[in-house]
């Protein structure tokens, strides 16, 4: 092996350098990782804490939950804590971790022989609305990046790529999550674990929940099989952030390991493809020992020099192999190399790849070694597995060479050989005279190398030998004889033949190396002049200009960019140079799948289809339409996929840029609009309320208005009213979203507040029935009861407007888990179909507006006032008999337990917010 390939790369060595200070300059993070509550996470981490402690490391408790567990009191005892924070919530303080006093606590401690640190228990943790941020490991990130350091816990559930998995095992949802990539940039982990049979047994002694908790616990997440699950997925994620470090580590070392032996940690498999019908039965095998054993695989294909004269034939079958086995969920590459040997073994061992897996044809030559006997000798440390070929798979006599035939270049080649080396003895013949032997054997070399790096490696190995054979006839005496007057010329053409090949073969496979080089410096420059014009793109327009450039220039094909509308249908953008096929267009996008020419779904059509896949969602899809004698290679198919993904970020940076642009203006209106209300409502309410009192003065005035008078003077008093009550709507929208209306909670009954709203709309209500059913056991509101009893008035008075006199309104509640549903029903003319959701909106009115008053503020007021309470409203219709009968009007609130409780997690365990 040569020095350069010994040699480390001096920008990973730069890299690593900057990773190495950067990390020197934070704290060291140490979780203690566990599949489910109770298995002593926290008990080991304060174990370990003493132990720290007692060597002299300054420490302290930011927060340990100890859940009533005496063994984990105990452990506490001796260690110091930190003063919590009280943050006010919903009427009460709840103690949080005092991230304020972390870092204090830090700055004292800092400039020790070794770096503060802090126990910070349950990773997971949301912190009360408040808080510097809202989930605990932020708060363990500030605390790194102030160069502390921080032990921690957290469970497998918690995991935010493993949430989906468990809530299927376990039927539960946790909804505090941390970041895979936390976990993964963790100094240390330690797995605490503990047979599922002995946590069970703690729990039902009340080691691990209080007992009714405990039974909650046991009937829903703590069940044997659950148990079973969840200790599987820790000790799998462990591993698997083990062997990443492991082959990371492998990476920055990987100038000292090349010659090392493979280190069968972990199996994978390599599947060898090489050119001809057999690679797709590689591929077929190595895909099936894979899935039979669960384990990641990787598919190559060699690109060397000698593989450039096989037939186009031949690497189209190996292409399509290479094709099914990224189908079949392997990963692909194409390394280039002179020799295939040393290809696969440094492709194998940079992957960490133990087993190989490579066709046989039984055609080996008996004087040279076959490409698995050279494998066996340089990896004794992989398993090497042969997949027989069928005969009938086998190439037939004569395809090669008949192929050849084809390739007018070879002959080309072959004939610039026999010129050249002619040339090459037709001038040194005058000069044999003046030049000794060994020159004009230079001049042969010469030629040699000279068509090695022109016409590749056959040509020279024969202009080899027709320079030799030409220095034998026409220099060596006796002249224009191949006989050899002495013996010592036979080692000089022995020589002169090695040298020759030698420097034919390598300066050959130079060439090929400097073509692939050429190649892929050409492709990583149009990729950054692509990036770097879609960085500059504004408009969506310009981004389908930039990519008919460069797929023109990559590929001399035409292109097309569909774009997804609201409606999630495709547009097709200006400058878009082909005609596209909306229905495979349409299905690419629908499934995220490529499509078209080259796939196997609907490969009739003319052009390729490739999703754009943005970081949030698919934006569209790209349309390139390939000759129909183009075959994309591997790195033409991942450069157009690049090339995909760069526009489908650029689309969706333009788009919101527009989204927030839309904001901003929309934002600005409200605000306006809202001002100018506020102001028009405040001029308006003095005027209304003078009105209002001159009519009352008019009724009382003494001697008594006429019958006539009396009458319009009450039209004015209601008029006026009615005008005072859409003012005050104004005003209260325009306070409630403006944050000025702050609650004043308190603990009412909600029939209470049923009955003052009824007794508010007064003889608006008429001769309509009011039916009320609220069951026994409801509890308390924690609500403001002016604001909510607004609320059932502006909806009650919604229902008197769009009902008849002679109808029933129907008011219900009931309770379910922590919430209180209360419904309010009537038997007018229903909401607005496909308007439901949009009569909540400002200035939204139903049906009848021409003849109905009001300004459609009413439930949009009701909408603020249930959000500000933390609960929702919607609306729907009734229906009867198929028609629609009536609207219905829903509430829901969230159902808080009074402060007379002592807040018991036995709810949270129920619904599998487990305590860790």
């Amino acid at each position: 092996m040569s020095t350069d390939e010994l040699r480390p790369d001096p920008d990973k060595l730069l890299i690593q350098v900057q990773q190495e200070e950067a990390r020197a300059q934070q704290g060291r993070l140490k979780i203690f990782f566990g599949a489910s509550a109770g298995v002593g996470k926290t008990y080991a981490m304060l174990s370990s804490a003493k132990a720290a402690q007692a060597q002299g490391v300054s420490l302290t408790i930011g927060l340990v939950e100890t859940h009533g567990r005496a063994e984990t009191e105990a452990m506490v005892a001796g260690l110091p804590l930190l003063s919590m924070k009280e943050v006010p919530y919903r009427g009460r303080l709840l103690k949080e971790f005092n991230l304020e006093a972390a870092l204090a606590f830090g700055r004292a401690h800092s400039g020790g022989m070794e770096p503060p640190l802090v126990l910070l228990d349950e990773l997971a943790h949301s912190n009360a609305p408040g808080s510097r941020h809202p989930k605990r490991w932020q708060d363990v990130e500030e605390l790194l990046a102030a160069g502390i350091d921080v032990w921690s816990t957290m469970n497998v559930q918690h995991l935010e790529s493993l949430n989906n998995i468990v809530g299927g095992v376990t039927g539960i949802r946790v909804w505090e999550t941390v970041p895979d990539t936390l976990f993964d940039a963790a100094d240390e982990v330690v797995v605490v674990d503990l047979p599922p049979d002995e946590l069970l047994l703690r729990l039902a002694a009340g080691k691990v929940y209080v007992p009714e908790q405990a039974r909650h616990a046991a009937a829903n997440f703590f069940r044997k099989g659950n148990l079973i699950a969840l200790r599987e997925l820790a000790l799998r994620r462990t591993a698997d952030r083990v062997n990443s470090q492991m082959q990371l580590w492998r990476d920055t070392n990987d100038s000292s390991l090349k010659n090392q032996p493979q280190w069968s940690t972990r199996d994978a498999i390599l599947a060898c493809i090489g050119p001809g019908v057999g690679s797709e039965a590689v591929v077929r095998s190595a895909a099936r020992l894979a899935a039979q054993a669960n384990l990641p695989w990787h598919a190559v294909f060699v690109d060397v020099p000698s593989q450039q004269q096989v037939s186009e034939r031949e690497r189209e079958q190996a292409l399509r192999a290479l094709k099914l086995a990224k189908e079949l969920s392997a990963i692909t590459a194409t390394p280039t190399g002179s020799d295939i040997a040393e290809v696969i073994t440094r492709y194998a061992r940079e992957h960490n790849l133990s087993r190989l897996v490579m066709g046989w044809q039984g055609n080996r030559k008996f004087w040279r070694p076959s490409l698995v006997e050279y494998l066996a000798a340089q990896t004794p440390d992989m398993d090497i597995l042969q997949i027989p070929i069928p005969k009938s798979e086998k190439l037939p006599l004569g395809v090669h060479k008949a192929t050849e035939e084809k390739l007018p270049h070879q002959w080309t080649g072959y004939f610039a050989a026999i010129a050249t080396c002619g040339l090459f003895a037709i001038a040194a013949v005058p000069l044999r005279s003046v030049l000794e032997l060994t020159n004009i054997v230079m001049l042969f070399l010469l030629a040699v190398g000279g068509l090695a790096l022109r016409f590749g490696r056959r040509p020279a190995i024969l202009a080899a030998f027709l320079s030799v054979a030409l220095f034998d006839f026409l220099f060596v005496p006796p002249l224009l004889s191949f006989n050899v007057s002495d013996v010592q010329y036979v080692i000089t053409f022995a020589v002169m033949l090695s040298v020759a090949l030698v420097i034919g073969q390598l300066t050959a496979g130079l060439r090929v190396q400097a073509q692939v080089a050429i190649e892929r410096e050409r492709r990583v420059h149009g990729l950054y002049q692509l990036s770097r014009e879609l960085s500059a793109a504004l408009m969506i327009e310009q981004v389908a200009e930039i990519a008919q450039r460069f797929l023109s220039a990559e590929f001399l094909s035409k292109s097309a960019v569909l774009v997804a509308n609201d409606d999630h249908m495709l547009e097709l953008l200006p400058h878009s140079m082909t005609a596209v096929d909306t229905a495979v267009a349409q299905w690419c996008f629908e499934r995220g799948e490529m499509a078209g020419r080259g796939t196997n779904t609907l490969p009739a059509s003319d052009c390729l289809m490739l999703p754009l896949k943005g970081p949030m969602r698919l934006r569209g899809v790209l349309a390139v339409q390939l000759s129909q004698t183009t075959s994309l290679t591997p790195e033409q198919l991942q450069l157009l996929e690049t090339c995909a993904s760069l526009l489908a970020i650029s689309i969706e940076r333009i788009h919101y840029i527009r989204v927030a642009q839309t904001s901003t203006v929309q934002m600005e209106a409200e605000r306006l609009r809202n001002a100018l209300l506020a102001a028009i409502s405040h001029d308006l309410r003095t005027p209304l309320t003078a009105l209002v009192g001159l009519a009352d003065t008019l009724t009382t005035a003494t001697p008594p208005l006429p019958e006539a008078h009396a009458g319009i003077v009450a039209v004015i008093r209601q008029s006026a009213q009615r005008m005072n009550a859409q003012v005050d709507n104004l005003l209260d929208m325009a306070r409630l979203e403006s944050g000025a209306v702050s609650l004043r909670r308190e603990w009412v009954p909600l029939e209470e507040i049923i009955g003052s709203a009824l007794a508010a709309c007064g003889s608006s209500l008429g001769k309509r029935e009011v039916n009320i059913h609220l069951p026994e056991d409801l509890p308390l509101l924690y609500i403001d009861a002016g604001l909510f009893e607004r609320l059932l008035v502006n909806i009650f008075e919604n229902t008197i407007k769009y009902t008849p006199t002679n109808t029933t309104l129907r008011v219900d509640a009931q309770l379910l888990e922590a919430r209180v549903l209360l419904s309010i029903e009537d038997n007018g003319p229903g909401l607005p179909i496909g308007r439901e959701e949009s009569v909540f909106e400002k200035f939204e009115r139903g049906n009848n507006e021409a003849t109905t008053s009001g300004v459609g503020l009413g439930l949009a007021i009701c909408r603020a006032i249930v959000q500000a309470h933390g609960g929702r409203i919607w609306g729907e219709n009734r229906l009867c008999d198929g028609r629609v009968c009536g609207a219905r009007i829903i509430l829901e609130l969230p159902c808080e337990e009074p402060p007379a409780e002592d807040g018991s997690h036995a709810a949270d365990v129920s619904q599998g917010n487990i305590p860790l």
